[in-house]
């Protein structure tokens, strides 16, 4: 009787101590498939994508472990999801803002793209049609080199549009995600300058970068010039302005202020950019 009594106590003891151990001895391990999210900013907006990248390991991709013309959850684990804090025009379809999930159905010469409504899904075996935002059809196209680890990734980044690509082993597909903001974008101009502290420099880039009325862009960067006389940012803008409105001389002239204004600061950059404005309307 006392010796099964000391063994109990024996056995609490050790289950006592398995319970108490200290939080540096649990099990780490890298995943198989790491998880990437990116933030893109697209016009005053911004994209948001998280998913998990999976490596080929040796492995041939598209046709044997990604069969073709089959839903395929687009890389690992979850879904891709993106997430729109601004309305995004994908495919001819105005998609709210929100939360989607990303899927494909590769083929060998067309894949389709599927924007779901349900981002919550792990892998694509509960993947309903009816839950679909939108679908639409993408080419693929063959790269040179191989990706090793699944990526989705944004490029060709403009002020109101920037592609979104997704590529492994030596297949890429792309789709462009643009956002019409020009009218919010104006309007919050016309309110700023209402205001005491007017923005006159951001201003006049905005209506040099998007063809808006030149002149205005012209008198607002002069506001800005008063302001910072001595800063050689600004008169390189100014003098882009200048040489658009076809003010070539005026353009030189700005643009040597700036080289000199540049050069007493130690900054290299302005030396450059303003030179390179020089350059351009010498031609």
């Amino acid at each position: 009787m006392r010796k099964r009594f000391f063994t109990s106590a024996a056995f609490a003891v050790l289950a006592t101590a398995l319970l108490w151990q200290p939080a540096a001895a649990q099990l780490r391990l890298p995943p198989a498939s790491s998880a990437q999210t990116i933030t893109q900013g697209l016009g005053i907006s911004t994209v948001t994508l998280s998913y998990f990248r999976p490596s080929m390991n040796g492995r041939k991709i598209f046709g044997e472990l990604v069969p073709y013309n089959e839903v395929w959850r687009t890389g690992a684990n979850n879904i891709p999801t993106l997430t729109f804090d601004g309305t995004v025009t994908i495919a001819g379809t105005a998609v709210q803002p929100g939360t989607y999930g990303l899927l494909t159905i590769p083929g060998k010469t067309e894949w389709t793209v599927i924007l779901s409504k349900n981002a919550q899904q792990w892998g694509a075996y509960a993947y309903k049609e009816d839950e679909d935002l939108l679908r639409f059809k993408v080419k693929p196209e063959k790269l040179n080199k191989p990706v090793e680890t699944f990526t989705i990734s944004f490029s060709d980044v403009a002020p109101q549009s920037a592609r979104l690509n997704i590529a492994w082993e030596k297949t890429q597909v792309g789709f462009d995600l643009t956002v019409e903001q020009d009218a919010e974008i104006m309007a919050s101009i016309d309110e700023a300058m209402k205001g005491e502290k007017k923005p006159y420099f951001p201003a006049a880039q905005y209506y040099y970068k998007n063809g808006k009325d030149i002149a205005k862009a012209l008198e607002w960067i002069n506001e800005a010039e008063k302001a910072s006389p001595q800063a050689p940012h600004v008169k390189y803008w100014k003098a882009r302005i200048q040489l658009k409105a076809g003010d070539k001389q005026g353009a030189i002239a700005t643009a040597q202020q700036g080289i000199a204004l540049a050069e007493q600061a130690n900054n290299a950059e302005y030396v450059k950019l303003n030179g390179q404005v020089i350059a351009e309307a010498k031609k």
